[in-house]
């Protein structure tokens, strides 16, 4: 089929492009390129240097006329979403409903749309949390996502625009880049390559950083090959259940280097800093409907995932 990934030139987008073409499907890719990357675009794609905020993109998807469109970009940053609300909801929510129109007058049959578990329940009452949890946004990033989901749900019940939802945790892996909260994996990776003490959030009660749910890009690759079939107008959560201190990633990752080179000269403790604002304490997501429902389990462990990243980040 052909598949319109917006954001494909960025890190989980460029992995789930490269999934798609390899599994024999046509690729279009989107992108601004303010955080992604020309060289993560995948040579057998279409590429079209684009805002999915612009004009242009209602003619691209009438030429093209996609089968589906794979909803990857995005203003990633909490702390960002903190700072300039009106900047978020202008790309997290008026471009995807600049894409949703062009969608339904060209009959596209489907959107895959990257939602966050890792945000949108705020501080869950359940962990893991399920789906059925109440949302509970607590920055203007988990808002938009809370919001986007409303009009997923508005455009297939009106228009007959089906919809998958995919609330990822922390997704890391190659091509991840050290921005956003997401990218902690990469800021700490590259601290520690480069000599740099890395910088641990914290609270009261939270002395060792807050606890996140750390999934590997490639199990969140299967979950977008599952998502162009199944699960129509549901949303999943795409993580691996298991909760991680910030402090433990960081001497998983300090490990995985110490099995590649000298570690010795190597700042030593971590700074520690207060929590920022948006930070959530505590985010692990319960993966069983997506199970259930998607066929999809995650296969990646933590430090099986670190020391693939790691690899990665050295042949750079």
């Amino acid at each position: 089929m052909k598949i319109l990934v917006t954001g494909g030139a960025g890190f989980i987008g460029s992995n789930v492009t490269d999934a798609y073409i390899e599994n024999g499907h046509e690729v279009i890719v989107v992108d601004d390129l303010s955080s992604g990357r020309i060289e993560n675009i995948n040579p057998q794609a279409r590429f079209y240097p684009m805002d999915i905020r612009s004009k242009e993109i209602a003619t691209l998807i009438a030429v093209e006329r996609p089968e589906v469109i794979n909803h990857h970009a995005a203003q990633i940053s909490v702390p960002a979403s903190v700072d300039d609300p009106s900047f978020d909801a202008s790309i997290n929510i008026m471009g995807l409903i600049n894409l949703l129109e062009a969608a339904r007058a060209n009959a596209v049959r489907k959107v895959i749309f990257i939602s966050s578990g890792g945000a949108i329940y705020g501080e869950a009452l359940e962990y893991p949390t399920t789906e059925e949890a109440p949302l509970a946004p607590a920055s203007p990033y988990a808002i938009a996502k809370c919001v986007s989901e409303s009009y997923l749900a508005f455009y297939k019940a009106h228009y007959g625009l089906d919809y998958t939802t995919l609330r990822y945790s922390n997704v890391y892996g190659p091509r991840q880049i050290p921005k956003g909260e997401a990218g902690v994996v990469a800021i700490f990776t590259d601290h520690l390559l480069a000599g740099r003490r890395c910088t641990i959030f914290e609270s009261d009660d939270m002395p060792e950083g807050m606890i996140r749910d750390y999934v590997y890009v490639d199990d969140v690759v299967k979950a977008n090959i599952a998502a162009l079939e199944k699960g129509s107008g549901q949303a999943y959560n795409i993580a691996t259940g298991t909760g991680t201190r910030t402090r433990e990633l960081y001497d998983v990752i300090l490990n995985a280097i110490g099995e590649r080179m000298d570690t010795s000269n190597l700042p030593g403790t971590p700074e520690k800093a207060p929590a920022r604002r948006g930070d959530l304490k505590r985010s692990c997501l319960d993966t069983s409907k997506a199970i259930k429902e998607l066929g999809w389990k995650p296969s990646w462990d933590l430090k099986k995932g670190i020391q693939k990243t790691l690899s990665w980040r050295l042949s750079q």
